[in-house]
């Protein structure tokens, strides 16, 4: 069982019912997610020892986000309790051509407004295999991002191999800051995870012969930036997802895997969505569980889009898929048919 420390928000998510839009709804359904925490989440349903470390209110949301992780077995010894809220995301499904919307009310969260004081990294990180963050903590604030940074030297100091998700958000901060930030973060990266605007947004590395609204993807030029990214920061892989938009509903899914010296692409999945919040976490703790494992590049890669694929199909931001279940996918078994 391997250690794997990760490090963000959790925040409280409203949603209308199925595919009713906000205004159209006079109850939401409250659930937890936050990119990192669903990470931990899946590893901890692989079977890993996986902890997530935040900070939340010490009232009764606060609790109540910490025991939407417990229940899945994650490690919460790590939150720091304190400050006055927990954030919130407002989430409306799309469907057909009708894209899903996000809200975000959390200025202000416990995270967001937390002190370098409040992590010891040297004992959070004690025994551990692994550290994952995205680029939406640092995005919280100059605050949040000095808490990364210190965390990423701790791993350094420990040798512990660390992977970071660019996750790009254009309501958090601007791609100036974005690029700025990230850069000084990812001299400390052994894996970076992008999908087909990250590396462009944050980096301004941008796949050739690609055009995401029309669902045109270039294996070629993400290759390219694939080496591009290693080569600026060291990077020991890139992954990178690619999504094919057909609809709000339909999505072709694959990914691709750059080892420093060969590049390895998965099958294709068409997926219909049920739930697409969380796929790039899903596929993110994919990739941490083989790679951690021993698994080759390529069923690295199979893996990873697997989990993720299945995810897609999973309400809520938590991917609740067993290993054997992404195993078979990965093998080829994607009938859907009744396991009796």
């Amino acid at each position: 069982m391997k250690r794997i420390v990760t490090f963000g928000e959790l925040m409280l998510r409203l949603a209308p019912e199925g595919y009713l839009r906000f205004v159209q709804s006079d109850r939401l359904e409250a659930t937890f997610g936050g990119g990192e925490a669903n990470v931990a989440v899946s590893l901890a349903n692989y079977g890993e020892n996986a902890a997530f470390v935040t900070k939340l209110p010490t009232h009764e949301m606060g609790q109540a986000a910490v025991n939407s992780l417990r229940k899945f077995g994650v490690d919460t010894t790590g939150i720091t309790r304190g400050g006055d809220r927990v954030g919130i995301y407002f989430c409306e499904k799309g469907a057909s051509q009708r894209p899903s919307k996000v809200i975000y009310d959390r200025a202000g969260s416990s995270i967001a407004t937390a002190k370098r004081e409040d992590f010891d990294w040297n004992t959070l990180l004690e025994g551990a295999d692994w550290f994952h963050f995205t680029g939406i903590t640092p995005a919280l604030g100059d605050n949040v991002s000095e808490i990364c940074l210190d965390a990423l030297k701790v791993c350094k100091e420990k040798g512990i191999p660390v992977s970071c998700d660019l996750n790009y958000r254009k309501k958090l901060w601007t791609r100036e800051k974005a690029g700025q930030v990230m850069a000084q973060l990812m001299p400390y990266v052994n894996v970076c995870i992008a999908n087909e605007e990250d590396a462009g947004d944050v980096f301004g590395i941008r796949a050739k012969g690609t055009d995401i609204t029309k669902g045109s993807l270039s294996h070629e030029g993400y290759k390219e930036v694939a080496k591009a990214l290693a080569d600026r920061f060291g990077f020991d892989k890139v992954a990178i997802t690619l999504r094919g938009s057909i609809s709000a509903n339909d999505n072709n899914w694959a990914a691709m895997l750059y080892d420093g010296s060969d590049y390895f692409f998965s099958k294709n999945y068409l997926i219909h969505i049920v739930d697409r919040v969380g796929g790039g976490d899903s596929f993110g703790a994919g990739l941490i569980y083989s790679l951690l494992n021993g698994f080759a590049s390529q069923e690295v890669i199979e893996f990873a889009v697997a989990a993720s694929c299945l995810k897609h199909s999973v309400e809520g931001d938590y991917n609740m898929v067993s290993v054997s279940e992404v195993m078979a996918l990965a093998g080829g078994d994607g009938s859907g048919r009744v396991q009796r």
